[in-house]
């Protein structure tokens, strides 16, 4: 396994055709590449408790959350994730949210693009994760 310092985080988003970013102001964090059969990533973000129903309304929606980070410092190009959310913790006044999911290659340079266009071929929830998993995956 290694592990990174996370950087900054953002929720990506589709709303009426349009993909929007929501920036979570971090206190810490870490991103970590398990390098297990599945390629799967642990990212853990640590933020005030303000953020809590945020995350905890798209754990209990049970929807797959696109994020998009950037790792060890603020001015590396970011990477995106398809992750689920596998826990929120409250710490005091504060809680860490502990995400699990697969990178996606930011290479390809079409990512935003890509999601666009499946939300507008009427893509969402678990069939938008499939098909651009999918599409990901195809290189």
């Amino acid at each position: 396994m290694k592990t990174f310092k996370l950087s900054s985080l953002e929720i990506v988003e589709n709303d009426d055709h349009d993909i929007i970013l929501h920036e979570i102001p971090l206190l810490d964090g870490l991103v970590i590449n398990r390098e297990d059969e599945q390629d799967r990533w642990v990212i853990e973000a640590f933020m005030e408790k303000d953020n809590f129903e945020v995350f905890h309304n798209l754990k209990e929606e049970g929807d797959t959350v696109v994020l998009q980070v950037k790792i060890t410092k603020e001015t590396n190009t970011p990477a995106s994730f398809i992750t689920s959310i596998l826990s929120i913790n409250e710490i005091g006044d504060r809680i860490n949210v502990i995400f699990m999911g697969t990178i996606v290659d930011q290479r390809k340079g079409i990512v935003k693009e890509m999601l666009k266009k499946l939300i507008e071929e009427g893509y969402q929830g678990e069939s938008l994760y499939r098909k651009f998993k999918e599409l990901i995956e195809q290189g």
